[in-house]
């Protein structure tokens, strides 16, 4: 084993590399560029003598030595950051805001990532409506806001990957003969409700509305009850829902802009911010 002292920063861009699974994003986070981070890794390769990465055109994933070095390396780069840490008397904060659409049953491995990063940043997230996060963010309530494209198209954002959508019910669900299709939907403020009502009738395939609720969480909750089918974005999809789209021949509906809008300065805040952006990509 080398005696000379790991770089903490190459470190780092392993662990981003890792849980990202590409090196690309691993650059954003840390806002360099993609050779940088692999001339890093291939440094602390070197230095370790291991292969801690399988690199293939399109994916990045852990190699057996990298998964045994990678609790290892969780625990010498929070270290270093307590430390680096131990005279900071600002407590950070990020206040962040995400559309209730967006949000499922992997928000825990989100905010691990966002713990692994800075573990001694202070989140506050809020999940709701678009137009209810906009709102508040304009209030100063919110940082930042990771939203469906808004109709108002005047408050300056980008878009940060695109969200497809998708039929969704309990496996084994069949909908009545002769029956209306049952859905389950935001009600009728609800943009992506609209978009798949209007499909539907040019499908010409009767529908009828049998229950409304808020978010992802409780409309997949419907679906997997087999209450209803429900449109949800498929990363958002709980356990126990299928994609009955194709089955059914129901209309498909495209897929939705994500947008970031941040008032973020603070390197320290930004970076966490990236961290949850590219995890949701």
């Amino acid at each position: 084993m080398p005696t000379k002292a790991m770089d903490v920063d190459a470190v780092r861009a392993f662990l981003l590399a890792a849980d990202l699974q590409s090196f690309t994003r691993a650059a954003d986070v840390l806002d360099t560029t993609q050779s940088a981070v692999s001339l890093k890794l291939r440094k602390l390769e070197e230095q370790l003598g291991r292969r801690l990465l399988e690199r293939t055109p399109r994916h990045v994933r852990l190699s057996a030595e990298g998964v045994a070095f990678l609790g290892m390396a969780r625990e010498l780069v929070s270290s270093h950051d307590r430390a680096a840490a131990a005279f900071d008397t600002e407590q950070r904060r990020l206040a962040i805001g995400i559309n209730q659409q967006l949000v499922g049953s992997e928000l825990p491995s989100l905010l691990k990532r966002m713990r692994d990063h800075d573990p001694n940043l202070q989140v506050e997230m809020r999940i709701g409506g678009t137009q209810e996060l906009m709102r508040s963010q304009a209030q100063g309530e919110l940082d930042a806001v990771l939203v469906l494209r808004p109709d108002d198209r005047g408050k300056r954002g980008r878009v940060v990957f695109a969200e497809p959508f998708a039929w969704f019910a309990a496996v084994g669900w069949e909908p009545r003969a002769g029956q209306p299709l049952p859905l389950a939907t935001q009600g009728e403020s609800c943009r992506v409700r609209t978009q798949a009502v209007r499909a539907l009738d040019r499908a010409g395939i009767e529908w009828r509305e049998v229950f409304v609720g808020k978010g992802a969480a409780i409309l997949g909750a419907a679906a997997v009850a087999g209450l209803a089918v429900a449109l949800l974005a498929r990363r958002a999809a709980p356990a126990g829902a299928v994609d009955v789209g194709g089955v059914l021949s129901l209309p498909s509906i495209r897929a939705q802009d994500v947008m970031l809008y941040t008032n973020l300065s603070d390197r320290r805040t930004r970076e966490a911010l990236r961290v949850l952006t590219l995890a949701f990509q």
